[in-house]
């Protein structure tokens, strides 16, 4: 908005304000801001049914903790790995470590450059590449952290399912949405993230802890032969 652009333009020669937020607190979102090393959680994706404090943790962990562990991992991708821990422009990897990393990506690139988004549009994988890489760091982040979190608890089925199965329910529940092929033409284009659909099963089906989860055979679609991992 015009507002928005004055506001922005008013900050030259003015010091960094390093306490500033990119989003409204009612916002349903969350960032990474490599200029200022941080990541935001503004209260309106802190409620349900995203976040919800009456539930157990699995499928808290799931979905919110995916979502922290998204932001966080993209301090450490094509983007965040640019900036130092201060936030200024300095690509501080070793150019050992920035080709493992490569080669490792170009694993998810390829198998997401396999969906089709609508018609016979694929996904420029090219395009979402740091988003998805994001989106599999961050869920097996939550998943680590959500097993150390309850380590020694002896947890019981709910709703018919265990607590692994509802980490992975939660995790996606978060991205139920119907579009229309008009927008997903548009977004195949323009959004850096994959259609929710892949955010989910193209995750999952690199999750060794899924196929477990739910008891899936080396024979089914969301079993991978040769998986990704990134990290």
């Amino acid at each position: 908005t015009v507002f928005e652009s004055r506001r922005q333009l008013r900050k030259i020669g003015k010091p960094v304000d390093r306490g500033e937020w990119g989003m409204t607190p009612p916002t349903v979102n969350a960032y990474y801001d490599p200029q200022l090393n941080d990541i935001n959680f503004p209260a309106g994706v802190l409620q349900p049914p995203l976040y919800d404090p009456k539930m157990d943790d699995a499928p808290n962990y799931g979905n919110t903790g995916s979502t922290i562990g998204h932001e966080l991992t993209h301090a450490f991708d094509d983007e965040g790995r640019k900036f130092d821990a201060k936030g200024d422009l300095k690509d501080w990897w070793t150019p050992e470590d920035a080709k493992a990393f490569e080669e490792r990506v170009n694993c998810v690139r390829d198998q997401y450059a396999q969906y089709t988004i609508v018609d016979d549009i694929k996904i420029n994988s090219k395009l979402t590449s740091g988003e998805d890489v994001a989106d599999l760091g961050g869920t097996l982040l939550a998943y680590i952290a959500w097993k150390e979190a309850v380590s020694g608890a002896d947890l019981e089925k709910r709703d018919a399912f265990t607590p692994d199965q509802r980490f992975f329910i939660g995790f996606a529940q978060w991205a139920c949405q119907n579009q229309r092929p008009e927008n997903l033409r548009a977004n195949a284009i323009t959004n850096p993230h994959s259609p929710d659909k892949y955010r989910v099963n193209g995750i999952v089906s690199n999750l060794p802890e899924f196929a477990k989860a739910f008891e899936c055979k080396e024979t089914q679609p969301m079993v991978r032969a040769h998986p990704c991992r990134v990290w």
